[in-house]
């Protein structure tokens, strides 16, 4: 979300900003281990978009190597 909104989370920098941090949403995915909950952190103007895990995604197929390829772009 800080690289989304271009500050760091209470930062001064994002005072009047146009856009921030509006909490979280829980989502339930499936896993090949179960059920497991998460909280999407939002925007006040809903941009942001989740990497790893889609919108409306429901299954984590494939995440190890979306892990992976991401370990290697910040390397």
């Amino acid at each position: 979300m800080a690289i989304h909104l271009g500050y760091a989370k209470h930062d001064p920098a994002g005072n009047n900003s146009g856009n921030s941090r509006n909490g979280k949403t829980s989502k339930s995915v499936r896993s090949q281990n179960g059920a497991l909950e998460l909280d999407i952190p939002r925007d006040r103007n809903s941009t942001f978009e989740p990497t790893l895990i889609g919108k409306h995604e429901k299954q984590l197929n494939g995440f190890d190597d979306r892990m992976a390829l991401l370990n290697n772009l910040t390397v």
